[in-house]
C-alpha cells in the first residue's frame, strides 16, 4: 500500500521537546516548518529541518502569512510561555484547517487548551518527543518505546489492509526486516503467535526492530 501525498507538519516552539519532534519527523521523511520567536533556534535547526522561520506565533498575520492553514498537523511546543502557548491555540483553532496538537506544562494547562479545542494535548514528561511523531505519522500506532538507539518496539493497531492476513502472508521480516512477537486480542496476549494465525480487526501487533524499518512498516499502513 502506497503511502498517500506526504503529510506537512509546523512545529511552533524549538525548546528541547519541540526541537525532538522536528527532528524525529523529518528524519521520517516529512516536511517540516520550524517556528521560533527566536532566531537564533531557528538558525540551529534550519538545517534539519524543510523550512525554519523566525515568528510570532501570536500574531495571527504572522501564522496567517506562513500559510499555516495549509498544513496537517501543527504542534505548539511552547515552553515555558503558558500564555503563548492558550494565545496561539486560540489562533490556530480561529484560522482552521490543520490538527492542533499541544504541549502543556501542566493539568491546569491541559484542562485550557482542551475547553479552547486543542486536538491533542500533550505532556511532555509522560511523552517523549519521538514516540509523539510516531503517533502523529502513523495512527496506527498504539505505543513505541525505545529499546536502544538503533531498536524500538511498536504496538500498532491492525489495520483494513492486514485483516484476514496470516503473519506468513504479511511477511513482515523479508519486507521491513522487523519481527512480530506477540498478538494483543482483547485482553490476552499470544506471545508465541504461529505463522499461520489470522489477524483479525481489533487486534493489536507488537513489533520489534530497527527504527528505520519499523518507520517503513508503520508508513506502508499508515492509514487516514
Amino acid at each position: 500500500m502506497a503511502h498517500r501525498e506526504k503529510k506537512q507538519f509546523a512545529v511552533i516552539g524549538m525548546g528541547r521537546f519541540g526541537l525532538s519532534v522536528a527532528k524525529a519527523l523529518s528524519g521520517m521523511g516529512f516536511d517540516v516548518l520550524a517556528i521560533d520567536s527566536d532566531e537564533q533556534r531557528t538558525q540551529a535547526v534550519s538545517n534539519i529541518v524543510t523550512h525554519a522561520v523566525s515568528a510570532d506565533s501570536t500574531d495571527e498575520e504572522a501564522l496567517r502569512a506562513l500559510g499555516i492553514r495549509n498544513f496537517d498537523v501543527v504542534v505548539v511546543a511552547i515552553g515555558e510561555d503558558i500564555q503563548s502557548s492558550i494565545l496561539t491555540t486560540l489562533i490556530l483553532k480561529d484560522l482552521g484547517g490543520p490538527l492542533i496538537v499541544v504541549k502543556a506544562q501542566n493539568e491546569l494547562h491541559g484542562k485550557v487548551l482542551n475547553k479552547i479545542g486543542a486536538d491533542k494535548v500533550i505532556f511532555p514528561e509522560r511523552d517523549m518527543g519521538l514516540r509523539v511523531a510516531h503517533h502523529l505519522t502513523s495512527p496506527n500506532v498504539l505505543d513505541y518505546i525505545e529499546l536502544s538507539d538503533e531498536y524500538s518496539i511498536v504496538e500498532l493497531r491492525v489495520t483494513q489492509a492486514m485483516v484476514g492476513q496470516n503473519l506468513k502472508e504479511l511477511n513482515v521480516r523479508a519486507r521491513f526486516g522487523c519481527n512480530v512477537m506477540a498478538i494483543k486480542r482483547g485482553t490476552k496476549m499470544n506471545i508465541s503467535p504461529s505463522s499461520t494465525d489470522r489477524l483479525t480487526e481489533g487486534d493489536i501487533l507488537v513489533v520489534v526492530g530497527e527504527k528505520n524499518d519499523l518507520t517503513k512498516m508503520e508508513l506502508a499502513y499508515a492509514e487516514g
